[in-house]
């Protein structure tokens, strides 16, 4: 696949830590396409100097930005790719190789996804497959939940999707605390997609222990040391978090209404 076929639509809001990098590790010749949402860090500067086309605009929710960023690609080929994430060489060198047929709309690939400095091999993080790169304009996103806001998207392209074997590099937790920082956020985004009733809250809770042991222990946990028990606690009660917030949010807009 010819590198000037592809635009890397990259999404960011206050990323100057990573930008830089994130851009680096494109192939040579391929186009950049940085969606940035009003960063105030210098973001766009940084993009636009490592000559990536950038294009700034309020932050809308997940769904929309990436919509509105494809939108905007002209190559036969889009990549999307996140600005705590790399591509690795060996995949650069596979994307180079590639002679996709008409009968082709996509390919996905597996994501490496770091904790605290090290790769997690294990506790459902690997090989978090993805579908990334597609036919410009033949893909449909579809978000978790109902809102705009949600996270977790996936791409739905037409034609086939063919697997590659060579991984994206994610960067995204460096430290527990940018973990809770994320958790918090992403929480937030889903509980506002839905209106959970107290019971689901239960049930999610009561299933906390039953969904710990299932990758602590079937999905290899055990074996990442501190950072797969912290990984997994947090993997089991993401569900739990959600429903509690939903729910809260649902009671706390009745009782307005009631005032």
């Amino acid at each position: 696949m010819d590198s000037a076929d592809v635009t890397f639509v990259i999404l960011t809001k206050n990323e100057a830590p990573n930008i830089g990098a994130c851009l680096a590790s494109l192939p040579k010749g391929s186009r950049a396409l940085v969606y940035d949402a009003l960063s105030d860090d210098g973001t766009a500067s940084l993009a636009q100097s490592a000559g990536a086309n950038v294009v700034s605009a309020p932050w809308a929710g997940f769904v929309a930005a990436r919509d509105a960023a494809a939108q905007l690609v002209k190559t036969p080929w889009t990549f999307m790719l996140d600005a705590d994430e790399r591509i690795s060489p060996a995949l650069a060198r596979e994307l180079e190789c590639l002679q996709p047929g008409p009968h082709i709309g996509s390919y996905s690939m597996p994501r490496r996804n770091h904790f605290c400095g090290r790769w997690i091999r294990s506790a459902g993080w690997w090989p978090d497959r993805l579908v990334r790169l597609f036919r410009t304009g033949q893909a449909r996103l579809v978000a978790r939940g109902a809102s705009s806001q949600g996270v977790h998207e996936t791409w739905h392209p037409g034609g086939e999707c063919h697997e590659l074997a060579s991984p994206i590099e994610h960067y995204s937790y460096d430290s527990p605390a940018g973990y809770r920082r994320k958790f918090s956020l992403y929480t937030d985004l889903e509980a506002g997609s839905g209106r959970a009733a107290f019971a689901d809250v239960v049930g999610a809770w009561l299933v906390v222990p039953a969904r710990f042991a299932w990758y602590w222990l079937r999905r290899g946990g055990i074996f990442e040391g501190w950072r797969g028990a912290f990984v997994c606690g947090g993997n089991a009660t993401y569900p739990a978090v959600v429903a509690t917030k939903s729910w809260l949010r649902k009671d706390a807009a009745r009782d307005r209404k009631g005032q």
